[in-house]
Parts: C-alpha cells; sequence; structure tokens
C-alpha cells in the first residue's frame, strides 16, 4: 500500500511535469510562429530596399550620362580652370561619395 502511494505521487508529479513541458511547448511555438514571420517581414523589406537602391543607381547613372552628354552637345562653356562637384550615392554603401567631373 505504501508503495503505491509513492508510486501515485510520483505519477501525478510526472503529469504535472509533462503538462508544464506541453505549454512550454505551445509557447514556443507561438514564438517560433511570430519570429518566422518577422524574419519574412524583415525580408520582404530588404528585398525592396535592395531593389530601392538599385533603382536609385540606375537613375544616378543615368543623369551622369545625361549631364555628360548635354555637356558634350551644350553651347555654353564653362572655363577650363574650373571644375564641377556633386554627390553620388556609391553602390557599395549607401552614404554619399564627394566625385569630380572632369575638367572641361
Amino acid at each position: 500500500v505504501e508503495k503505491n502511494l509513492k508510486l501515485e505521487e510520483k505519477i501525478t508529479m510526472l503529469q504535472q511535469q509533462n503538462e508544464e513541458l506541453r505549454a512550454r511547448i505551445e509557447q514556443n511555438t507561438v514564438i517560433t510562429r511570430q519570429l518566422s514571420e518577422e524574419n519574412a517581414n524583415l525580408q520582404e523589406y530588404v528585398e525592396k530596399e535592395v531593389e530601392e537602391k538599385k533603382k536609385l543607381s540606375r537613375t544616378n547613372e543615368e543623369l551622369l550620362w545625361k549631364l555628360q552628354e548635354g555637356d558634350a552637345v551644350s553651347p555654353v562653356k564653362l572655363p577650363p580652370t574650373s571644375s564641377t562637384s556633386f554627390y553620388r550615392c556609391s553602390s557599395e554603401n549607401s552614404s554619399p561619395a564627394k566625385v569630380r567631373t572632369l575638367r572641361r
């Protein structure tokens, strides 16, 4: 009888541990889903940022080309000693890098 009581106590203790572990598993599952969703959203955001950066880079290159072509056909020329500087975004980083144009 004493042995049965000890076994019943142990069963009760193990059932409580089992319930606690199930609750932790459920909580971890919820957290995992949330993190997966957040990760997917962040990946989508990064992809959009990369595309925007590419678009800005193409626009910048197009404007540079138009500026150079415009200089080639423009009837107004700057004196040979002047130079112009402007800012352009480097494709390696997002901070502006100062670039000098060729002297005209």
